[in-house]
């Protein structure tokens, strides 16, 4: 039996689990916190930090693994890239890709070679030519250290600096224009640098503008939007040299104008890849995983269905105790995932969340009604 070692402990990489346990794989799941879901359900739990390139290579070794899968978080991408320049793995970009796509400082200096739009960057001397502006880690995620900025609070502008760092692995951050619009992702799968399967998904924040927790699969977005999107993806996969499989964007439009914020070649969390299946029918995880196992069969056939489902984290704006949910209007709840227990010390958003929901609707106009309504915080009750 071939082995595989996933590197995420996370709920969010509990579908890539399943998948590769379904197909037959022995797979041993590494991680820090033994508090995690994997960590606890999974009989092949290893803890360590896999931040640590050499610890992971030393496993790799001692337990014969065969392939190493990242999870949904981009230091399991970046470990398994730095594993890759020593010793080769699977679907994996080079060092240097990897770096200049997960560092938002490389890659938008890269993005305005190219002629990728991104939003205009500053030094902490130049900021003074666009307000407002935005500071955040170079190298963070779900709007940790992120702080937006008016002309009236130019003073507090060493103070966001010093919070980004704070959030930042390098103790870096990125100073850049504040751009006003829509946020989209845009989950592509390529082969050859060119887009074999794609959705656009529309994403919002209820409990933190930075930190997205309502999301569906937007059928209805702009034709033309979605060709230029596209074309700046296939340029980035061509100009990087990346290999088949996922790269997903995401990025903030206005009118016709459009500008990338951020990009990965990992696995969205908080189950969006159950979002993509439950809506279209498309293989997202196995469509994600197979590249990683040396496998060049990636179903990139016709999605199956249409159908109209939310996805919906609930979280808190301030931290709270957990008591219950209750929903204000009748939800078809397909499923939801309990991350908070009852009497528990909720964080805000994003160092805490309550669960996990989707949701079906019966056609586009009941699925944008529903998803108001908890963009507006006012579906359900808490506590």
């Amino acid at each position: 039996m071939q082995r595989v070692l996933l590197l995420d402990t996370n709920y969010s990489a509990a579908p890539i689990y399943d998948y590769l346990v379904g197909k037959g794989y022995e797979v041993f799941v590494g991680g820090g916190n033994p508090n995690d879901f994997l960590a606890r359900t999974v009989e092949k739990y290893l803890q360590f930090d896999y931040s640590d390139v050499a610890r992971t290579l030393e496993l790799v070794d001692s337990r014969q693994i065969g392939f190493v899968v990242p999870g949904c978080n981009d230091q399991s991408y970046l470990t398994c890239a730095r594993i890759n320049a020593e010793r080769g793995l699977f679907g994996l970009d080079s060092l240097e890709a990897t770096e200049t796509i997960n560092n938002k400082e490389k890659f938008r200096s890269f993005a305005n070679s190219i002629g990728i739009p991104v939003p205009r960057v500053f030094s902490p001397q130049d900021t003074g030519a666009v307000w407002p502006i935005i500071v955040k880690p170079v190298d963070a995620y779900s709007g940790r250290g992120v702080s937006v900025l008016n002309e009236s609070q130019a003073d507090e502008l060493s103070g966001a600096i010093r919070r980004a760092q704070e959030f930042s692995r390098t103790r870096a951050c990125i100073i850049e224009a504040y751009v006003d619009g829509s946020l989209f992702s845009h989950s592509a799968f390529v082969s050859g640098g060119e887009i074999q399967r794609d959705f656009i998904v529309a994403e919002h924040g209820s409990a933190n503008p930075f930190v997205v927790d309502t999301s569906w699969v937007d059928s209805g977005f702009s034709a033309d939007l979605l060709r230029r999107v596209r074309q700046n993806v296939s340029s980035m996969a061509r100009a990087l040299g990346l290999v088949n499989g996922l790269i997903h964007t995401q990025f903030i439009a206005k009118d016709d104008s459009y500008w990338f914020v951020e990009v990965t070649r990992r696995c969205p969390g908080d189950l969006y890849a159950e979002l993509i299946e439950r809506t279209t029918g498309f293989a997202y995880v196995e469509s994600y995983v197979k590249g990683f196992l040396g496998r060049d069969d990636i179903p990139f056939g016709e999605a199956a269905g249409a159908n109209h489902v939310l996805r919906h984290t609930i979280s808190v704006p301030e931290e709270s105790i957990f008591r219950s949910v209750e929903f204000k209007v009748p939800v078809r709840v397909e499923k939801y995932v309990s991350l908070s227990l009852a009497g528990d010390t909720v964080k805000a958003s994003p160092f805490g969340r309550v669960g996990l929901v989707f949701a079906r609707a019966g056609s586009q106009e009941e699925l944008i009604s529903l998803a108001r309504l908890a963009i507006n915080r006012e579906l359900y009750f808490l506590n």
